[in-house]
């Protein structure tokens, strides 16, 4: 796993590194030769170097002295003299760099920059760091309009300029980059927001030789999972397995209305690994079920005049539930009275539980001023993952604003510091989703556009349940376990968007990839142990 930090974080760690003998000064030379070094690798022969007036600019100005010793021609362009640049350290570069035999453009019109532009093979975004936050002013604002308008091969330092770099929003405009040059670590808004449309290929400077010792002296905002990470899940199965050795899942879904979620949920679960998978369904939609699984035991559970689960459901649905090593509720049930009273009973057992869809919708229903305001609803021993996308997560504490990878994590993290379980995580759904319990935020390899389409996340949610039960006697951390099933549902998607198009997945497509997307996420392991896997590749190191 590799550590993503927020701004925050990241100024803690310079702070570390400079009190164990590397200056801030010194960073910024390497911050400079790692920038100009991803320039190198285009192999450009005019490059035009964009800079600002903080120590991002300082990374650009030595870039820029790099790249022209090594004999490409460099213009800079600044919005002031290099003896008026406001920073210590890049001052001091910025005169350095000035005086060689680089070309320094100070304050050029808006003709004058596309003139610039135009001429270059490549431009180097150092105008704005992980600093900034609001609203572009002049002249960076026309330099980023002027930008993207030419449609240039650009490389950012740090993070592209304009973009914020804690929530990945951007306000105004913002530099479009083919590659993002991060020092360090990642930044957390460099996968939240827009942040991934923005920063292109994602490339990682360590820039100290002992980062792996000093790192963890700070909190990682979150951590990327590689393919690696997650072999423990990936074994075959031994040769004395049985149906109920393979673990057992409880489907707890659907209704009159929608009926379908509960089939595609409880063939998710099968196809991730359970050897024996149940549902249990209100009566009005079970012969339908029945026949879409004739594989799977149906239960008719009794319901109310909407074909939702009625009033005599949840004891009914408790008793089953316990014969069973993971239950899932929640895909198509609708929020019917009945329907809260089966999510409260199953709250109340000793089993692994799934929360899912409406089941989550009840849970907040049922609760004031948001779940993290009452953790008693939901605290329990046993371990409980719930699944929301960022609408529900918005819901269940009670709150508009979680529109992004950096809101969902904090809203999540309450969530769960409230309960204060080892064993409770939440799967916040979204472009970038990530796994958040108690201790770590881990974000699994993102799924293609294509999962953006009904019914996926009742896929997703069976998987979950399918290895949880799979693993029920071996799981050590259930973060890992969930992000293992994230990303096994990331893999179907790309499975499926290969074989049908991006735009023409349907979430039944997904669940008869699942076996081929644990193949191709073996692969990815055997590639990662021998130092080609591909999956790391949304942050290479260098």
């Amino acid at each position: 796993m590799r550590p993503i930090l927020s701004c925050e974080e990241v100024r803690n760690l310079e702070d570390i590194i400079e009190k164990e003998g590397t200056s801030k000064a010194e960073l910024m030379e390497l911050a400079g030769e790692f920038a100009a070094a991803q320039v190198e690798r285009l192999s450009p022969k005019t490059v035009l170097v964009l800079v600002g007036f903080g120590n991002n600019g300082g990374d650009g100005w030595v870039a820029a002295d790099i790249l022209s010793q090594k004999g490409i021609k460099v213009t800079v362009v600044s919005p002031v003299e290099p003896d008026e640049v406001p920073s210590t350290l890049a001052r001091h570069v910025a005169r350095r760099t000035a005086g060689r035999d680089v070309t320094v453009f100070v304050g050029p019109s808006r003709d004058e920059l596309s003139a610039l532009i135009a001429k270059a093979d490549v431009v180097l975004d150092a105008i704005l760091g992980t600093g900034f936050s609001g609203n572009l002013r002049p002249p960076f604002n026309i330099w980023i309009d002027a930008l993207n308008d030419a449609a240039a091969t650009v490389v950012a330092v740090d993070v592209p300029s304009g973009l914020n770099a804690q929530t990945g929003e951007v306000s105004d405009v913002a530099v479009r980059a083919d590659v993002t040059a991060t020092m360090l670590a990642p930044k957390l808004g460099l996968f939240s927001a827009d942040g991934p449309e923005y920063a292109g290929e994602l490339i990682c400077g360590e820039l100290y030789d002992k980062l792996d010792e000093v790192i963890n002296d700070v909190e990682h905002a979150a951590e990327t999972v590689e393919a690696s990470d997650l072999i423990d899940f990936m074994g075959p199965l031994p040769s004395g397995a049985n149906k109920y050795s393979r673990g057992s899942v409880l489907v707890v879904a659907g209704s009159a209305t929608y009926p379908g979620a509960a089939i595609m949920a409880a063939k998710a679960a099968a196809r991730a690994g359970a050897g024996y998978v149940a549902v249990a369904a209100p009566e009005p939609c079970a012969n339908l079920i029945r026949l879409a699984l004739p594989s799977v035991p149906v239960f008719g559970m009794p319901a109310d005049s909407r074909g939702a689960f009625g009033a005599a459901a949840p004891m009914q649905v408790a008793e089953l539930a316990a014969r069973y090593d993971c239950v899932l509720c929640g895909p198509g049930m609708t929020t019917a009275a009945g329907c809260m009273g089966v999510v409260t009973s199953l709250l109340a057992l000793d089993k692994p539980l799934v929360l899912d869809a409406d089941a989550l919708n009840c849970l907040a229903s049922v609760a004031i001023d948001g779940i993290d305001s009452t953790p008693e609803l939901y605290r329990r021993e046993a371990p409980l993952i719930l699944t929301p996308h960022y609408g529900e997560l918005a819901r269940l504490v009670d709150e508009s604003g979680v529109a992004d990878l950096a809101h969902a994590i904090d809203a999540a993290q309450r969530i769960v510091w409230a309960a204060g379980s080892d064993n409770l995580v939440i799967i916040a759904k979204g472009p970038t989703t990530a796994v958040v319990g108690v201790e770590k935020v881990l974000l699994p390899l993102s799924g293609p556009a294509s999962l953006a389409t009904a019914g996926s996340g009742d896929v997703l949610a069976g998987i979950i349940a399918g290895s949880a039960a799979l693993n029920h006697d071996t799981v050590d951390a259930w973060e890992l376990l969930c992000a293992y099933a994230v990303a096994l549902h990331s893999y179907t998607g790309f499975a499926a968007a290969e074989r049908w198009g991006e735009k023409s997945v349907i979430a039944t497509d997904l669940i008869d990839l699942i076996g081929d997307a644990m193949r191709l996420m073996t692969d990815e392991v055997l590639g990662d142990l021998d130092g080609e896997g591909a999956q790391g590749a949304a942050v290479k190191e260098a």
